[in-house]
């Protein structure tokens, strides 16, 4: 791996690590030298990624419920007595709800904003003395959110809160990278389209959803693991050094 790229040395942590966009991420930041912690709420998903990713590399396994802010605060107390610093906080775990306008619920629309946006604020607020320990002028320290173009586009899909909770997130995120970038710390977000996940699994896995799908997309197909790996590692190795405060759709064009 070319230097540029290498996140030799450094730690991180990806929330919602043991599947989908969090998991090809994982195992990207592993694969290209750094301790990895993933985060989920089932224990033993943890512990079988960890297994699985630690055959490549360094990764542990630390469970936590991050939908309250006692599990990410338990979270932070238990890894600040593992780690001396972190240099990559990816807030990547999230949630959406899908129904009718009419009977949209309440607790489906508190459920959303609560993991996507108001987890996501305070594991930052949490982890900041250590990413602030890590972070340099020469090598600032990474958060990324895991944002989405529903949150830049208008395609709903009856998933009501989903899209406006990932805007928030975008703008929180624009927010913190202006206050941050002083301490060392870059803020970006990665706003992916399709991908295989547990999310999109009911279009993946239904032919005629999946064509009419992909037809909405310029490329006219899903995104690749090695991509999002790509993008993840660049943001967070030499190569994502100068950016901070981006927005950056990995969706074959679909934003446009």
């Amino acid at each position: 791996m070319h230097p540029y790229f290498s996140l030799q040395g450094r730690t991180a942590l990806v929330t919602g690590g043991t599947r989908g966009i969090g998991k090809m991420i994982a195992k990207a930041y592993v694969e290209a030298g750094a301790t990895v912690y993933v985060c989920a709420r089932d224990v033993e998903a943890c512990r079988q990624t960890a297994d699985e990713l630690g055959a490549l590399g360094r990764c542990h396994a630390v469970a936590a419920n991050l939908a309250t802010e006692e599990g990410v605060q338990q979270l932070a107390t238990r890894l600040g007595e593992q780690m001396t610093h972190l240099d990559i906080l990816v807030n990547n775990a999230g949630t959406t709800w899908g129904a009718p306008l009419e009977s949209y619920p309440i607790k489906g629309w508190e459920k959303v904003m609560q993991l996507n946006v108001t987890s996501v604020f305070n594991c930052i607020q949490q982890f900041l003395p250590l990413l602030r320990k890590a972070g340099s002028p020469a090598n600032p320290a990474r958060i990324i959110n895991i944002g989405s173009v529903a949150g830049i586009s208008s395609f709903g899909e009856q998933a009501y809160a989903y899209g406006p909770s990932k805007a928030a997130l975008h703008q929180l995120s624009r927010i913190l990278a202006r206050e941050l970038v002083s301490q060392h710390i870059n803020v970006n977000v990665i706003a992916p389209g399709r991908f295989p996940s547990k999310m999109t699994q009911h279009i993946d896995r239904d032919a005629q959803a999946l064509a009419q799908d992909t037809a909405l997309i310029p490329m006219k197909r899903w995104g690749r693991e090695e991509e999002m790996a790509a993008l993840a590692i660049s943001l967070a190795s030499t190569a994502g050094a100068y950016m901070t405060g981006n927005i950056i759709p990995l969706d074959g064009g679909f934003s446009l």
